[in-house]
């Protein structure tokens, strides 16, 4: 059989919960203040473009890598075979954009 509470058992055990309870409507009130969710819903977005931000840098650094390999032999010498037409179509398109230029004048 289980011994008999005393009064201020009871009384102390009853400001203990209403202490406990006090403390979680307190931390309810804090999660559901609009400031609060607000400030949630943007830790989550910032977080979320900074995730996909560092993919693309990823996914852009391995393309530049792959096409600077593109143009050097294993030894990491140029292969003017590939740099010589590629220059010339840049230099073409530049000339192209000048004139373009200088006849809307």
């Amino acid at each position: 059989m289980s011994e008999a509470r005393t009064p201020a058992q009871i009384e102390a055990d009853i400001i203990r919960r209403r202490d406990q309870l006090a403390e979680t409507l307190d931390e309810i009130g804090v999660r559901m203040h609009p400031k609060t969710i607000i400030g949630d819903a943007k830790a989550r977005v910032a977080s979320t473009v900074d995730h996909t931000a560092g993919r693309a840098i990823v996914a852009v650094n391995r393309l530049v890598t792959d096409v600077k390999d593109g143009f050097r032999h294993e030894d990491g010498a140029p292969r003017p075979e590939r740099i010589v037409p590629v220059a010339l179509v840049a230099v073409g398109l530049v000339g192209l954009i000048v004139l373009s230029a200088r006849r809307k004048r």
